[in-house]
């Protein structure tokens, strides 16, 4: 898992169409989502996987040249539930990737 989310930051890193802010903001919120990834994949590897799958398709729709709004509000839409039933159990997890979803959505304006 931690692959994906090296690959996420790689592509954040060079992604051009980013104002040096946001690339900011994603690379520290994924730095946090790895060590929350990490604590739940002990518990619920399925998951985990997912949340980070979701992560990884709505950062490629926000870094694209040419955005396709529908496309990524799709991909946040399934970012944003697939830690909707962790609230009590890993509540800094649904605050990490609310953050990256907002941040997200924010860019794609």
């Amino acid at each position: 898992m931690k692959d994906t989310i090296s690959k996420i930051e790689e592509r954040i890193r060079n992604a051009g169409a980013l104002k040096d802010e946001n690339r900011a903001e994603l690379l520290e919120l994924l730095g946090r989502l790895r060590s929350q990834i990490g604590a739940l994949s002990k518990t619920n590897q399925e998951q985990a996987q997912s949340i980070e799958g979701f992560t990884q398709v709505s950062a490629h729709e926000a870094t694209r040249e040419e955005r396709n709004p529908k496309s990524l509000n799709h991909s946040i839409l399934g970012l944003e539930s697939s830690v909707q039933d962790l609230e009590e159990s890993h509540p800094q997890l649904v605050e990490v990737v609310n953050r990256i979803a907002t941040t997200l959505a924010n860019m794609g304006i």
